[in-house]
């Protein structure tokens, strides 16, 4: 009695103290917007990822024939315009949700956004001859992406040339939009300019600065004329803080943030402590009936879908190491491990309740989750076994995912593995094939391994949780026969 009055007092303080903040925090408009935004970035996501693999083909004779042909050229162009600017589709996205919340007309905001998200960065990029020559040079290659001049007969080249001349081929392309900063590396400038725009369109909207035409002007020219003042007040903002920075500081707003905000928060949350965190807090969130996976994601897929835009950058260019800056904690490494097969890791609870229980309870909810579970979807399991504030089932429940986490990071870290090659499975994808899609037949490996882990963790819970619910069962049982006996 003693004890359940304290998991009592437990789950109180949890639900009065801490919960309410963070569903507050969750629920806000910038956070919302963060959330159903990127989910507009999904499908160039996704479809990216296959022309990802389809430009590192891992069979060598088959890669090699796509680069003789041309075809690796022709997928890596189409990779490029799809995952290659993540942070277009995550700027119009966020801009266009906020606003659409709001109520008011939505598409006019987003491209604001984008064209705020472009106004405030250099539009250049660094010469060619530079990135040839310089540290790691790749040399001069031809459209098959062949090496044509090694980097040393560049560099010596370059080197014979006038001074004069050898600045000017050396100094950077103007006028150009640098595709480094639409993908990964200007996700985190995307997401606070899609945020404040849609934030300050929808308030000058609020107050009443628009042009409001009259009843017969059609709704489509009406609604660009009520668009004019907000996106002329924020492009101008936009404009001036450009000119501001690049005065002042001979730098952009992209650059700065990407300094002082992106790298640092990547650092903590593709850190081992960052794997604890994420690992713990998803099951958290769902032991006490809340959503986990949506509040975790919701934060943590800012600095994630980064990393995996950053990986997938280095695994194109054949450079996909810890030691040339790749990433172990990333998205896939969020939806592919720590949600594997549900939140919590379920798998060994599947197996149980399919093949080992006697409950009929545990029984039936097995069939069920059986199908779920193999596509990463565990809700009957959730509410229907349940596990929301199950103590027979909570120590499994915190410690897999938690040690899944924990392994899969010390696994990357000490080369066992791969790092995540930057491919976005769907969270859906079943296990072992995500893991083969995302890092090779090592990770593939791996996953099964973990689904293994998953079944030795929560046997000894889910057979007294089995008793618990058979026992019940059977008492039941014995009081319906009484009773029926008594009305005979």
């Amino acid at each position: 009695m003693q004890e359940e009055s304290s998991k009592k007092g437990i789950g109180s303080f949890i639900n009065q103290k801490i919960l309410p903040p963070v569903m507050k925090f969750v629920n806000t408009r910038p956070i919302k917007a963060l959330q159903n935004g990127m989910v507009y970035a999904l499908p160039f996501i996704i479809i990216g990822s296959i022309f990802l693999i389809l430009s590192n083909v891992p069979i060598k004779s088959v890669a090699d024939a796509l680069k003789a042909s041309g075809w690796t050229a022709f997928f890596t162009q189409a990779y490029t315009t799809t995952f290659g600017v993540l942070s277009i589709w995550a700027v119009v996205g966020i801009a266009y949700v906020y606003v659409k919340n709001e109520g008011y007309e939505a598409l006019p905001a987003g491209l604001t956004a984008l064209s705020a998200f472009l106004m405030l960065q250099l539009l250049q990029t660094t010469s060619p001859l530079t990135t040839a020559i310089g540290k790691g040079g790749t040399g001069i290659l031809n459209t098959a992406g062949s090496t044509v001049m090694s980097a040393h007969n560049v560099a010596s080249h370059v080197s014979q040339l006038p001074h004069v001349l050898q600045t000017f081929v050396k100094s950077p392309i103007t006028n150009v939009i640098n595709i480094t900063w639409l993908g990964g590396q200007g996700m985190v400038a995307a997401i606070i300019i899609g945020i404040l725009v849609g934030a300050s369109y929808s308030k000058m909207l609020k107050l009443g600065w628009k042009f409001t035409l009259p009843e017969q002007v059609p709704a489509s020219v009406a609604d660009q004329f009520t668009a004019m003042i907000p996106a002329g007040v924020i492009l101008m903002v936009s404009m001036f803080i450009y000119a501001g920075l690049k005065t002042l500081m001979h730098t952009d707003l992209l650059s700065l943030i990407y300094k002082i905000l992106e790298l640092p928060m990547q650092g903590i949350s593709d850190s081992l402590l960052g794997a604890i965190v994420i690992g713990f807090a998803v099951s958290f969130f769902w032991f006490f009936g809340v959503h986990g996976g949506l509040i975790v994601a919701a934060i943590a897929s800012a600095f994630l879908i980064p990393n995996t835009a950053a990986n997938a950058v280095l695994y194109h260019a054949g450079k996909l190491t810890l030691a040339n800056g790749a990433h172990i904690i990333t998205n896939e490494f969020y939806n592919n491990f720590i949600n594997l097969t549900g939140s919590g890791i379920t798998f060994g609870l599947v197996i149980f309740a399919v093949f080992m229980a006697k409950s009929e309870q545990f029984k039936s909810i097995g069939k069920i989750e059986l199908v779920p579970a193999i596509f990463n979807i565990n809700e009957p399991f959730l509410f229907g076994l349940p596990l929301v504030m199950n103590p027979f089932l909570a120590i499994p429940f915190f410690l897999t995912p938690l040690f899944v986490a924990i392994s899969t990071y010390c696994m990357i870290y000490f080369g066992v593995v791969p790092p995540l090659n930057g491919v976005a499975a769907p969270w859906t994808t079943p296990a072992v094939i995500s893991g083969f899609l995302i890092g090779g037949w090592k990770m593939a490996i791996w996953q099964a391994i973990t689904l293994a882990v998953s079944v030795i963790m929560y046997f000894p819970f889910a057979r007294r949780y089995d008793n618990y619910l058979l026992q019940k069962e059977q008492q039941k049982a014995a009081t319906d026969d009484s009773e029926t006996t008594a009305k005979d």
